[in-house]
């Protein structure tokens, strides 16, 4: 019989697919002896059980009811006892955290009865019902259904009826006439009363937490953040402790290393005679961590030691949940705390210098995703005067965009192209769809572990929580600060690193870390970590990385970033500006003579460009990729030509002789599909002289670099083979006229000739092809669309955020590879490529290539090298480096 409870005593942290991160924690703390008060965890497996039938498992409740007997007879209190009640919270916990996007139910086991005796039993009226009123409204919300938001409304109405600033100032009648109130507004929405029986608010409670786990905003924060929407979560039960007991008492949330900066040191907030949710919810600005040593030395000298033996035993930066009760100390929840991309480079690095881990360890904490961020321009504020506001730097990173004041409007300026800033009071879970959409989030309240700092570090979005200076109008939709005023759609810059705001766009310099891949600098000690990551993976990598680069001045760059050679250089992008009139030529060539003299005024551009790009890459490989669109795309627009055209016929004017011949050739030349028309090889095999130009041109750059000293090393790709009969004709054309270039200048030319696989077929008779190709080279954009069926350019905006929300794609497959469906053609073609040629050279040039889980899929798939954008080679690196570690750990643990 499957076991779905158990107590925090019986687990461990080793266990979190089961018990969810928290419960797996919770145990965790338990073990060391920390002060956890008891409870115990409702496994994932019943939530995945309920989840698939809609109705309890077998068994469940009478286990639970087991278990709280137990906690019971722990506590010398009953759940609900009318004297002296036992309360409890019922706390979602998934296997990854979601913070804030599943449910909380706090104080089960209040009732009209209970109530009553929590007051007296505590000596404190005003505390009994304040912990009253947030079961109903949580419980009303969460069990019942009722719009929070009208809970919100009723609180309100009664403190400026009251004149009461806060809920804090509240009375113990005022509060009571509120549960009231809440009570009548739960019968009004529900038609159902709140219900009084202890043991029923537990049952309703955990079975909405686990409904919660399919919840609108927490199925879109699993989608931001790629977590599988089949683990299901885990319910913890826990007794209650109360943080809201006077002034003795209060509640936190700590971190034993800044989860901005990643500098060592107590860093959290904490807020006297308060809840945790009152904390994370940012409704009363908190204090920092350090002012708990003057509030209670006794507590804080017992949460530094706390801190000290979590951090030590998860050998990393934990976040930890604390409340103190009456001068006592609970620990409520640990866990691996999220943090900035600039943090995590700096913990793992620290962290490697103190001992507590190994520099893998380290590799291992980091990744390509957060050094891409790193990399991002910084606000240059030298040139502009004073920040308008200034509040806590949550989430670090510059950004700009118009100021508005509700999620729906930040969704939907940004669906039309706007960048936009998030301005709220406070946000909440139900703001995700909005903090997603933005570049950036400013609030007025609430700390570094307000929900705002929680949820934007973790997606490594830029935010400014506890803007003090700002009073935010949602009603009016503006902010002002002083005299100023900021109404909706007003461009403002928020600096996340500094904590700071300002009006109108402020532009933008290179971060540090730019700074060091560019120039070899070592500023500061952010960069030094980033650095001595770089050298790490580049030291444990298999995989060369390459870069797609069409210039010298690219090529000279992409060098400089670490890159190993050029994977993709692309001849068509030399074809525009000034030369494309001599394109234009030649697809206007009425016989051969005009097209060999256009080709031939093209042949000394091609070379002087192959010339720079291979002193640029001088030693390293330079894969140049045939031309490839279609020839059209090198003539003027349709429509364009057939105006003018018409518009001199209606002046009774002759058109130009040269407009109606280029709407000949578009007409002539028109494709319903040209992305399957006639391009790539095929182009090759009809324009007679169009290989050859190109062939020569790199042939004689080569040429003219090996007489300069140099050491080029020039590889000829073909684009777009289907058949391996397409390649052998190609190939020979190729080696003709590298033997003629050779006979001519009496220095041996030879270039490498391969192919891309970019075709389904081309991947499914990969070892007929490699008879003929030296290399392959992964086109995985087109490979992307051919295997899709649907064309980049038309199918994203129109139907992929549909399959993102409808979770069809748990990410776009032209950003991260479709691993069963694209990832298994290439792992056969890697297979039958190798299986005919053993020395085949196999890497990808697709902007796959810079994905960190690609890399990760290509490191594993076999082969040799990626390319992607110069700018994506450091990520590259890095996640290359992490591949090979990843990969030998596995193996290791076998």
């Amino acid at each position: 019989m499957v076991r779905y409870v158990y107590d925090f005593a019986e687990g461990g942290r080793d266990q979190a697919d089961l018990l969810g991160g928290k419960g797996a924690n919770l145990a965790e703390m338990t073990r060391l002896g920390l002060p956890v008060p008891p409870g115990f965890t409702v496994t994932t497996d019943a939530c995945r059980a309920f989840l698939a039938t809609g109705s309890e498992p077998d068994g469940l409740m009478r286990e639970i009811s087991d278990r709280l007997t137990v906690l019971e007879e722990e506590a010398g209190r009953r759940l609900g006892q009318p004297d002296d009640p036992l309360l409890l919270s019922v706390r979602s916990g998934a296997r990854f955290s979601m913070p804030g996007m599943m449910e909380t139910i706090l104080d089960i086991g209040l009732n009209d009865e209970s109530v009553l005796g929590l007051a007296k039993v505590s000596g404190n009226e005003r505390f009994a019902w304040d912990s009253y009123r947030r079961l109903v409204q949580m419980f009303g919300s969460t069990v019942m259904g009722v719009d929070s938001g009208l809970f919100e409304g009723v609180l309100a109405d009664l403190k400026q009826a009251r004149g009461a600033a806060s809920d804090v100032d509240l009375t113990a009648a005022d509060l009571a006439g509120l549960v009231e109130s809440y009570r009548s507004l739960v019968r009004q929405e529900t038609g159902e009363h709140f219900p009084q029986a202890p043991a029923e608010q537990l049952r309703q409670a955990v079975l909405a937490v686990f409904e919660s786990w399919n919840g609108e905003r927490a199925r879109i924060y699993r989608r931001r953040e790629h977590i599988p929407d089949d683990l299901g979560t885990a319910v913890n039960v826990q007794t209650m402790v109360f943080g809201n007991l006077g002034a003795d008492s209060g509640s936190g949330v700590a971190f034993t290393r800044d989860p901005a900066t990643g500098r060592p040191g107590m860093y959290g907030d904490y807020l006297a005679n308060a809840q945790g949710e009152d904390v994370v919810a940012g409704i009363r600005n908190t204090v920092p961590l350090t002012a708990l040593a003057e509030l209670d030395p006794v507590s804080y000298e017992q949460l530094l030691s706390h801190m000290r033996t979590l951090e030590s035993h998860y050998r990393d930066l934990c976040d930890i949940e604390f409340t103190i009760e009456r001068g006592r100390l609970w620990m409520l929840q640990t866990r691996v705390g999220k943090r900035t991309a600039e943090a995590a480079f700096a913990i793992a690095a620290e962290l490697a210098e103190e001992g507590l881990i190994t520099p893998d360890d380290g590799l291992v904490r980091v990744n390509g995703e957060g050094l891409a961020r790193l990399m991002f321009p910084r606000f240059d504020t030298s040139a502009v005067g004073e920040a308008l506001a200034h509040g806590l730097p949550a989430s670090p990173g510059a950004a700009v965009g118009a100021a508005v004041f509700d999620s729906a409007e930040a969704v939907r300026r940004s669906a039309a192209g706007e960048k936009v800033v998030l301005v709220r009071q406070e946000t909440t879970p139900d703001d995700l769809p909005g903090m997603i959409a933005a570049q950036a989030v400013l609030t007025s309240r609430g700390g570094k572990t307000s929900h705002a700092a929680v949820v934007a570090r973790g997606m490594g979005t830029v935010c400014v929580c506890g803007a003090e200076e700002i009073t935010v109008d949602t009603a009016a939709r503006r902010f002002t600060v002083g005299d100023t005023v900021v109404e909706e759609g007003t461009v403002v810059s928020v600096d996340g690193s500094e904590g700071a705001v300002y009006l109108g766009a402020v532009p933008l310099v290179d971060s540090a870390v730019m700074r060091y891949f560019e120039t070899g600098e070592r500023s500061d000690g952010l960069v030094g970590a980033v650095a001595d990551a770089m050298e790490r993976a580049d030291g444990l990598r298999r995989l060369e990385v390459r870069a797609n680069a069409d210039t010298p001045e690219d090529a000279a760059r992409a060098r400089r970033f670490g890159a190993q050679g050029i994977g993709l250089c692309r001849t068509e992008h030399m074809f525009l500006g000034e030369r494309r009139k001599l394109v234009e030529a030649m697809i206007l060539a009425r016989d051969e003579r005009e097209r060999e003299r256009a080709l031939a005024a093209l042949l000394p551009l091609q070379r002087q460009d192959f010339t720079g790009i291979l002193e640029a890459m001088d030693a390293l490989p330079v894969a140049i990729r045939l031309i490839d669109p279609p020839l059209h795309e090198f003539l003027p627009d349709h429509t364009g030509l057939a105006v003018r055209i018409a518009a001199a016929e209606a002046r009774g004017e002759r058109p130009d002789p040269h407009d109606t011949e280029l709407l000949d050739a578009v007409n002539r030349m028109h494709e319903e599909n040209p992305m399957l028309g006639l391009r790539g090889v095929r182009l090759g095999l009809v324009v007679p002289g169009l290989v050859a130009m190109q062939v020569r041109a790199i042939a004689e750059a080569v040429v003219e670099r090996i007489r300069a000293g140099g050491r080029p090393r020039a590889e000829i790709m073909v684009p777009l083979v289907g058949a391996v009969e397409e390649l052998r004709i190609e190939r020979a054309e190729v080696e003709r006229v590298l033997a003629e270039v050779s006979e001519e200048s009496g220095i041996p030319v030879h270039c490498p000739v391969g192919t891309m696989i970019e075709l389904p077929r081309a991947a499914l008779t990969a070892g007929r092809i490699a008879e003929e190709a030296e290399f392959f080279s992964f086109g995985t954009n087109d490979l992307t669309q051919t295997t899709w069926g649907f064309s980049r350019d038309d199918v994203e905006a129109a139907f992929f955020s549909a399959y993102l929300d409808k979770g069809i794609f748990a990410t776009s497959p032209f950003e991260t590879l479709d691993r069963d469906g694209v990832g298994r053609l290439v792992r056969i073609a890697v297979d039958e490529g190798r299986a005919a040629r053993p020395d085949l050279k196999i890497g990808v040039c697709g902007e796959h290539g810079g994905d960190p889980d690609s890399v990760h899929f290509f490191h594993a798939a076999g082969l040799d090298y990626v390319s992607c954008s110069p700018f994506r080679v450091p990520v590259a690196r890095l996640e290359a480096g992490r591949a090979a570690l990843s990969s030998t750990r596995t193996s290791d643990s076998r």
